[in-house]
């Protein structure tokens, strides 16, 4: 089955998972860090599926990464302590996000809308799965397009209810195909993003992929979408 690599990895009571290879100069331990911020006693992960959906939704700020542990850390016994963050450098701010205690937003040039937003694990589950999408709230719609030379590209916007909901629909009749293998004979499938915005803070992230034959997504299973998604992409290469 092929799905594209998370983040954000769930596991119950670590941050991280090891690997051991033997070397002729003995053992050799490999850290693959989760994407995490430890705040005020509690650890909070990555969402990977959602993002900041507007900065007005930014409180005040609450303090800033002290540790980047990822590249600093090779102990697979480390304990994380309050200002530890997996990937963020030392100075990163943190903020609050209004009227969600239990979400937090670091500032991060790489992210849409310029932060990157995690939630306590110890207070709450994931809730950013597709299925967890209020489908019915969704107020706007919008495509990127990833990795292309000038980087990440807005290639479309739909604020229409009917366009809306038809995107909403070729999204509902995609067909699970958990079993599919894309086409990479010609290289690697393009990449997109669909984002959907309702009126909550973080608006819902998920995946679009083309391999020069078949429009694929992961709302769990690989899903195949019909031919019909090619309308929503103004710069679809066919």
């Amino acid at each position: 089955m092929f799905r594209l690599k998370r983040l954000v990895l769930f596991v119950i009571g670590v941050f991280f998972l090891t690997a051991c290879r033997s070397t002729p100069f003995g053992s050799h331990t490999i850290i693959d860090w989760v994407d995490f911020l430890k705040w005020d006693g509690k650890e909070y992960l990555g969402i990977y599926d959602g993002v900041l959906s507007d900065e007005k939704y930014i409180g005040e700020k609450v303090g800033t990464v002290k540790f980047k542990v990822a590249d600093n850390v090779n102990n697979p016994s480390y304990k994380t302590k309050d200002g530890d963050a997996a990937f963020h450098p030392k100075g990163t701010e943190i903020y609050s996000i209004n009227g969600y205690p239990n979400l937090l937003a670091v500032k991060s040039s790489s992210d849409l809308n310029g932060y990157r937003v995690y939630y306590s694990n110890d207070d709450m589950e994931y809730q950013w799965h597709y299925k967890d999408m209020p489908s019915n709230e969704v107020t706007r719609i919008e495509f990127y397009h990833l990795y292309t030379d000038e980087g990440t590209q807005k290639i479309a916007e739909f604020n229409q209810q009917e366009e809306r909901q038809k995107l909403l629909q070729l999204l509902k009749d995609s067909q699970e195909s958990p079993n599919f293998q894309p086409d990479t004979s010609q290289g690697d499938p393009l990449y997109y993003e669909m984002v959907f915005y309702t009126d909550r803070p973080i608006a819902y992230k998920y995946d679009l992929q083309f391999d020069g034959s078949t429009f694929f997504w992961h709302p769990w299973d690989t899903s195949i979408l019909g031919d019909e998604i090619k309308t929503f992409i103004p710069d679809n290469p066919l």
